[in-house]
């Protein structure tokens, strides 16, 4: 039987996002999740900075890696999965629903290069698909809502969620992106926390909730189902549905959205060169 994986969190404090490492101690072989590509908004300069501290980890404990597993095509943060593969040759693999983003978003930003049939992908992921790295057994299990795509990663008694959850004193994803679903989410939820009480949940994001001063990232199931303010057991369907569309009308889109998503869909690369050899990423301007 193997033993338990070896998680190392890494937390990017300019997109609050959590990236992972997963490493099986018998055979060091390793995955992540949620990389993250070092974007400034103001001067369009990018850095490998955290996926390089990733590398650096996974050196240390003479890791290797073999996938990097996307839960979504993140609308917050650019990835860092390109980079990762370069330095390893991992495999990048999101949720096969992918496709269904990309043809929603294609003519937003008149990606022409875009096929639209997930292949800028290595692999996509179909629900209650089971694979190894080592002798660990990731399970995927698709939970739409906060996007048409997302998925969750299981493996042993911990799942990463990806943005479907946060912390129970924080609540839930939003839903108002295009292909998303308040009805869906919950029921997506839902599913999670239909696991074992004591099954780990850790989170792609924290902001820190109101009246607490650190950062945090892992839960569980029991925590969630007593404690999420938005979730919690006694919550049901159309209450949660009614909360999370009235309160998705009120937030802001993320300061992101439009370089992720453009590069995001992209499995992480930028929009092809143009003649003078530079990237350059597109923003619709509506009159």
């Amino acid at each position: 039987m193997s033993k338990s994986p070896m998680i190392q969190a890494f937390f990017d404090e300019p997109t609050n996002t959590v990236s992972y490492l997963i490493a099986d101690p018998e055979t060091k072989h390793a995955v992540v999740v949620d990389p993250v590509l070092d974007y400034d908004h103001r001067t369009g300069k990018a850095s490998t900075k955290s996926a390089d501290a990733i590398l650096a980890a996974a050196a240390a404990d003479g890791l290797t890696i073999d996938w990097v597993l996307e839960t979504h095509a993140h609308a917050d943060h650019l990835s860092g999965a390109p980079y990762l593969k370069l330095k390893t040759g991992a495999k990048v693999g999101i949720g096969e629903h992918i496709r269904d983003v990309q043809k929603i978003f294609r003519p937003v930003f008149n990606a022409t290069d875009l096929k639209g049939d997930g292949s800028e992908f290595d692999h996509l992921f179909k629900d209650g698909e089971r694979f190894y790295f080592g002798t660990q057994e990731v399970e995927v299990i698709h939970v739409p809502g906060h996007t048409p795509a997302d998925v969750a990663y299981k493996i042993d008694d911990a799942v990463f969620v990806g943005d479907t959850l946060f912390m129970p004193d924080y609540g839930t994803a939003r839903a108002d992106f295009p292909g998303g679903s308040a009805r869906l989410l919950y029921q997506s939820i839902k599913k999670l926390l239909s696991l074992p009480e004591a099954t780990r949940l850790f989170m792609c994001h924290d902001y820190k909730a109101p009246g607490r001063d650190h950062y945090a990232w892992e839960t569980t199931v029991g925590e969630q189902r007593a404690n999420n303010i938005h979730i919690k057991d006694g919550v049901s369907e159309d209450e949660y549905v009614a909360m999370r569309e009235a309160r998705d009308t009120n937030l802001d889109a993320p300061l992101l959205l439009l370089p992720s998503i453009q590069v995001n869909i992209r499995a992480g690369k930028l929009p092809p060169a143009e003649v003078d050899g530079i990237h350059y990423l597109k923003i619709p301007v509506r009159l």
